[in-house]
């Protein structure tokens, strides 16, 4: 009976169009207030025990770290050097796009940020070298939603933290199938060009791309940074989520000069307002998750799916249209509080790695990020361009399917998600 009030809570107030947080944390508070002995009270102090951990302070400080650098021209010279890179390919500024977005993700952990930070200045330049506005918009939508799986990502961080699994491995299993989807995505990039008639030019001497590169590598460093610090032992990723706001402060305000600290109270504030966003969906998706918990809900799944004889390559099936078609409708981090902690017994029990789990995860919600009728990409890219919803939807279709294939790749092929992490920390 419980479960049924929950859901339909739940499930009227999604039909009203009420903020996804809102309609996890009313249902749950409803139900726990109806249902059990738990006080207000007591459900205020479990909200704020479920989002009190230490890796979730991550996140704030990489949402600050890539608006200062966002803002600032560190995003321009990163272009700068994808194109003196690849633009001489025919689709060459597009490709650069695709290009930058994938190193500006390794700075951001964000998709939206990195559809903003390449998508406002690129948009223009494709359309000015004569592409189709439409391709010029399927590009972007669609390279920014690797935003959330090549480290640092907000949305590995989130998933580390609910399935307790190491934050460093899932950072290492993102590279190589954030690479394998920006390589899909620049190769149909590049077909398309050619079918377009676009022709190869004059590739820009090793001068000039050094030059590039070399204007761009303070914000680059950014990555060794993280990474490098990560991997090296010398932080933890929360450790790095704070060396990298300090160097991009210090990127932003005193190497390339183009923030005055004036405007540091803006960015933070900024920052501030999508942490609180980020933070209150968590939480309220932390105590809906809670409540099935409770009610012994993942153990029923497990079991009966268990008994019903379902391998695991149906199971892995069965998520990815699930979460294909959450995706479409939520928020990364609500569902991946509310499915991982039903899903992922299953998938333990049908002996699926618990890494792989999380990257798998993560490209059905970069898929969903670009997925009608709420991708977040294409409400995003609308804002940037002028164009309707509708428009994008069609524009980005072509990148979207390509997506769609690297998950199913991603999916059945384990190993490209736990080579890496394999490799540097063992079986």
């Amino acid at each position: 009976m419980s479960l049924a009030v929950l859901f339909a809570i739940f499930f009227f107030l999604v039909i009203l169009g009420t903020p996804i947080s809102i309609c996890l944390g009313a249902s749950t508070f409803v139900t726990l207030m109806f249902f059990t002995d738990i006080s207000p009270i007591e459900i205020s102090a479990m909200i704020f025990e479920k989002v009190h951990h230490y890796s979730l302070m991550a996140i704030p400080m990489f949402i600050f770290a890539g608006n200062l650098l966002s803002k600032g021209s560190a995003a321009q010279r990163i272009i700068e050097f994808a194109k003196s890179c690849v633009g001489h390919l025919p689709g060459g500024l597009p490709i650069s796009a695709i290009f930058a977005s994938i190193i500006f993700a390794a700075v951001s952990g964000s998709s939206p940020a990195t559809v903003v930070a390449i998508g406002s200045i690129m948009f223009g330049a494709i359309m000015q070298a004569g592409y189709p506005k439409k391709y010029a918009i399927g590009t972007i939508a669609t390279s920014g939603s690797l935003g959330i799986l090549i480290p640092p990502s907000i949305v590995l961080i989130v998933y580390g933290v609910t399935a307790e699994v190491s934050i460093g491995k899932l950072f290492m299993a993102g590279v190589v199938p954030g690479l394998m989807l920006g390589i899909m995505l620049m190769t149909v990039t590049y077909i398309g060009a050619r079918r377009l008639g676009f022709e190869k030019t004059e590739p820009q001497p090793m001068k000039i791309r050094l030059a590039k590169m070399k204007d761009a590598s303070w914000g680059l460093f950014t990555i060794v940074l993280v990474i490098g610090g990560i991997y090296g032992g010398i932080f933890t990723p929360t450790e790095a989520a704070a060396v990298a706001c300090v160097w991009a402060f210090i990127v932003s305000v005193f190497i390339y000069k183009d923030i005055k600290l004036s405007k540091i109270y803006i960015t933070a504030l900024e920052s501030a307002k999508t942490t609180a966003m980020i933070m209150f969906i968590i939480a309220n998706a932390m105590l809906f998750a809670h409540f099935l918990t409770i009610e012994n809900i993942p153990h029923m799944i497990t079991e009966a799916l268990v008994e019903a004889n379902v391998n695991k390559y149906m199971f892995l099936l069965m998520v990815n249209l699930l979460l294909i078609l959450a995706g479409s409708f939520m928020e990364p981090s609500a569902i991946i509080m509310i499915m991982v902690p039903l899903l992922l017994p299953v998938a333990v029990a049908l002996g699926i790695d618990p890494i792989h789990f999380g990257i798998l995860i993560t490209v059905n919600m970069e898929l969903g990020m670009v997925s009608p009728p709420v991708g977040l990409n294409l409400f995003v890219t609308s804002g940037l361009t002028g164009m309707s919803i509708k428009d994008v939807i069609v524009a980005a279709f072509p990148w979207t399917m390509t997506i769609l294939v690297g998950l199913i790749l991603i999916t059945y092929i384990p190993d490209i998600s736990l080579f890496l992490p394999n490799l540097m920390y063992g079986h």
